[in-house]
């Protein structure tokens, strides 16, 4: 699943001429904490957010609430300074941008979501903003990633791969750790079963408790255990287009 499938496409944005205060206002009536600011074609110049103005904010407090902070040693750095004098969304929002490009996985999303400590990535293509996408975002994509797999599984593994009935075999998705239960008529079928299902984009781990009414390990030549019969061939092949995401 790519950073495209699961963004917010209506992004609501800021022009780097507007004024703090209208904003505020901005943040408020949508109800968000921030939002990319671009110029006239569409490219991200920063990000701007309820920090930003509460950096402002502390600013205002520190310079009348202690005008002689200076003198013992209570200095700002450069960018605070420059956010405590901003009055519009250009002086005070964080720049450079950090975007990421639609085509992106969400496991690339969330590591850099984590990784930089931020809430939400502005999504980009060709170098202009195209969508935002949040934490909550993420979330409610591996839920819906987790029945997309379990979905997968039972119909284009199951069915269609393997001629197997979904219905006589116990499969289970939760958090990407696909789990499995039930019994198939061979050795080998349980196997290949279990390796097609790691191809399944959104498995993360499969954990089986499947079972076998004959062990058919013990019909292959010494070198060849690890390959039961029929898993070589299906398995050699490039990743079946039916199991990608």
């Amino acid at each position: 699943m790519k950073v495209r499938d699961v963004m917010t496409r209506e992004v609501v944005t800021a022009r780097p001429e507007m004024r703090l205060r209208d904003l505020a206002l901005l943040l408020s009536e949508h109800r968000i904490s921030g939002m990319p600011v671009i110029d006239g074609l569409g490219a991200v110049l920063g990000v701007v957010s309820e920090a930003d103005i509460l950096a402002k904010e502390r600013g205002h407090t520190a310079v009348h609430g202690n005008g002689l902070g200076w003198l013992f040693g209570e200095r700002a750095t450069r960018d605070e300074l420059r956010q405590q004098a901003a009055t519009t969304v250009g002086a005070a929002m964080t720049t450079p941008a950090i975007c990421i490009d639609e085509d992106r996985s969400l496991r690339e999303a969330a590591a850099l979501m984590l990784d930089r400590g931020i809430n939400r990535l502005p999504v980009t293509a060709n170098g202009l903003l195209v969508g935002i996408l949040t934490r909550a975002d993420l979330v409610r994509a591996y839920i819906r990633r987790d029945d997309e797999a379990r979905e997968a599984i039972r119909e284009q593994v199951m069915r269609k791969t393997m001629w197997l009935d979904p219905d006589e075999i116990s499969v289970e998705v939760r958090e990407g750790i696909a789990r499995v239960a039930g019994t198939v008529d061979r050795r080998s079928t349980a196997t290949i079963l279990e390796r097609l299902i790691r191809l399944v984009d959104g498995v993360d781990l499969v954990e089986s408790d499947l079972h076998w009414e004959l062990d058919d390990s013990e019909a292959l030549p010494p070198d060849e255990k690890d390959r039961e019969p029929g898993a070589a061939s299906l398995l050699a092949r490039e990743r079946p287009r039916s199991l990608r995401g």
